[in-house]
């Protein structure tokens, strides 16, 4: 069994509705057993500013027989299935899952970039990462919580709480 660490955004359509369905989706996956779930959390556009703003959030799972690769091609799957188009990059979106992290694995390959490239970084991430797991070790010997201490931009506000999130879940 596996552990793995995902970042949901979405800002097109119902942003809010559209992560807690795919945090349901992934719970109903008979390779997913859904461990954490952070708040749903609003936050501007990283890329292009002529865009709607994100709601985001990050899930914690354990993955049964599934490599780091499988997963991430499950996670595009379930990302087709919600309508995603990659119309320009950092643009617009009904769905977008990000694999952070999957156990100790490093990869550098086109395909697979472990740990995320974005995850020391994102306030819209580590913000949400913290919620649950601020003492986890991160693979540059930070943990989460002392990632995010370093950031200097605004923290971003909870839009649905990570109560009424494992509510829906259960």
């Amino acid at each position: 069994m596996s552990n793995a660490f995902i970042a949901l955004g979405a800002n097109l359509g119902d942003p809010a509705q559209q992560l807690k369905q795919a945090l349901l989706h992934l719970s109903q996956s008979a390779h997913l057993n859904l461990i954490n779930v952070s708040s749903l959390y609003h936050s501007k556009p990283m890329g292009p500013q002529d865009q709607p703003d994100y709601v985001n959030a990050v899930c914690q799972v354990e993955c049964h027989d599934l490599t780091a690769e499988q997963l991430l091609a499950l996670l595009h799957h379930v990302e087709d299935e919600f309508g995603r188009q990659r119309i320009r990059h950092w643009g617009e979106r009904t769905l977008d899952l990000d694999l952070l992290l999957f156990d100790d694995v490093r990869s550098d390959t086109e395909v697979l970039k472990l740990p995320h490239p974005g995850i020391y970084e994102r306030r819209f991430v580590l913000q949400p990462l913290a919620e649950f797991a601020p003492q986890l070790k991160l693979p540059n010997n930070n943990t989460v919580a002392q990632q995010l201490a370093m950031l200097t931009d605004e923290p971003l506000a909870v839009l649905c709480s990570h109560s009424e999130l494992m509510t829906l879940l259960s």
